[in-house]
């Protein structure tokens, strides 16, 4: 009866742990995953310094200054390994919005991405010093995700 026992709870554990130790069954699905945290974290920062600029959230130096030098601070991250070619949207549809266009285009894209981060330097330079230096810088946040979204991400329906 206790080996019994003791063999059914061991089953029933493994029932529980073992997915949690199963491997990804496509690791590229972990790359669409991180870039796509990654962009949550830069919406979740420049989404309230859109709402300030437009008089939506009322404007507060600190919180504009920390939220602009978390989009600094996430310029610093190693990325790359998530733009893995082949994890674009004909390939992983439903799963992503990257258009294949984003591995064939260099160096466009990378233009793209400096010019987002020229725009994330300087809004973070300015951003805690009144919402005039804020809006002043703002635009050029948005063109700067804009020049990607539109040409290299699934148009929304």
């Amino acid at each position: 009866m206790y080996k019994t026992t003791r063999l059914s709870l061991f089953i029933i554990g493994l029932t529980f742990v073992a997915p949690a130790f199963a491997a990804e069954k496509d690791p590229n699905l972990k790359l669409i995953k991180a870039r796509q945290s990654e962009m949550q974290l830069r919406s979740f920062n420049a989404g309230p310094l859109f709402g300030m600029a437009k008089g939506q959230i009322t404007y507060d130096a600190e919180t504009a200054s920390k939220l602009a030098n978390n989009l600094k601070a996430l310029l610093e991250l190693d990325m790359g390994r998530a733009w893995a070619k082949g994890t674009g949207n004909d390939a992983y549809a439903g799963k992503t919005t990257a258009l294949p266009e984003i591995w064939s285009t260099y160096p466009e894209i990378s233009e793209k991405g400096q010019a987002y981060a020229k725009a994330v330097n300087e809004l973070a330079a300015v951003a805690g010093n009144g919402l005039d230096a804020l809006k002043g810088k703002i635009g050029a946040l948005g063109k700067g995700c804009k020049g990607c979204h539109d040409d290299f991400r699934e148009k929304k329906n």
